[in-house]
């Protein structure tokens, strides 16, 4: 089998962080993976990462949306949708409920809105509505957190209380996000990718946070389906007799072979990524830095087990291979 070299990707490498924006980029990618990983990223920071949105308005002497009141500038539907830019920052999983009461004549802010101690608005300055007559303004609003998007629809679905109007919720706390990909040399290749990942929130958490969390969900769901499962023995169509595997073929070979002229030492300079091993075992290899039979055959099981992404799988597969130069792990 011929020798071929890992390459694995860098850590994200912060290229700026200012505020609620953030670009950061990963080099040493593999040709192509560049936009297969920054399209998923993308995906999962805009539908995955949790956030706190209005999901109902209650405004006194409103009963639809498309109603006016007497002394406020802006019609209803106008006053929601500001209300809807209100950006909030929730402590409790519970859903919460803020009011806002005013008595104009007042310009009126998302400062306004009184919550208790498990909300916190983060842009206080937005503009809400401006009440021109001496009236009373009184709104109450339930606060919910969620995944991504979710219509009006869904939330009418369930009991409303008269006078209450559900609202689309807007969950994600990610304003936006794009990537580009670039060429780099990694050794004597030049086609290896580099990917930058532009974020902005919406200040419930930073930039760094949210790419964090993006890849940690990716990596829990690929765990989550890595590890297909396999027969345990395979049957000949002819005789029900057990068919001989292609590993099984390949050690027979090799114990037939004359290897009395082979150097020991050299053996145990054999690398790991020229071995028969999968690569799921083989990253984790690597990972642990362990890269030659000789390091693999000092290792005790235990120390194998404490390898992320070896199991008692794992510890079969790389038994079967050290066999096969007559060796086995430590006692």
């Amino acid at each position: 089998m011929p020798e071929y070299k890992i390459v694995m990707p860098s850590k994200p490498r912060v290229v700026l962080e200012d505020g609620n924006k953030g670009v950061f980029e990963i080099d040493g990618l593999y040709p192509g993976y560049g936009h297969t990983l920054g399209n998923s990223l993308r995906r999962i920071i805009l539908s995955s990462l949790p956030g706190a949105s209005i999901t109902s308005i209650k405004i006194d002497g409103v009963s639809h949306e498309f109603q006016t009141l007497d002394g406020i500038k802006e019609d209803v539907i106008v006053m929601i949708l500001n209300l809807k830019k209100t950006r909030f920052k929730m402590i409790s999983d519970e859903p919460q409920t803020v009011t806002l009461s005013v008595k104009g004549p007042k310009e009126v802010t998302a400062g306004d809105i009184k919550t208790g101690g498990q909300v916190e608005i983060l842009n206080p300055e937005l503009h809400i509505v401006e009440v021109t007559g001496k009236v009373n303004l009184n709104i109450e609003m339930k606060i919910e957190k969620g995944l991504g998007f979710i219509s009006k629809e869904i939330f009418q679905k369930e009991k409303v209380d008269v006078g209450t109007i559900a609202v689309d919720a807007i969950f994600t706390p990610v304003r936006r996000v794009s990537y580009e990909v670039e060429n780099m040399r990694v050794g004597d290749k030049t086609n290896h990718n580099r990917l930058r990942i532009s974020i902005e929130t919406d200040g419930t958490l930073t930039p760094r946070e949210a790419l964090s969390h993006s890849i940690l969900i990716m990596i829990n769901q690929l765990k989550a389906i890595v590890d297909f499962k396999e027969k345990e023995e395979v049957n000949s169509p002819i005789g029900g007799e057990k068919k001989e595997s292609k590993e099984d073929e390949k050690a027979a070979n090799m114990d037939g072979e004359d290897k009395k002229g082979t150097d020991f030492a050299d053996i145990l300079k054999t690398r790991t990524d020229s071995l028969e091993l999968s690569t799921r075992t083989l990253n984790a290899l690597t990972g642990a830095n362990i890269r030659t039979l000789g390091g693999l055959a000092r290792k005790k099981r235990e120390d194998l087990l404490e390898v992320e992404g070896i199991g008692e799988k794992g510890i079969s597969e790389i038994k079967k291979v050290l066999s096969k130069f007559g060796l086995n792990l430590k006692d």
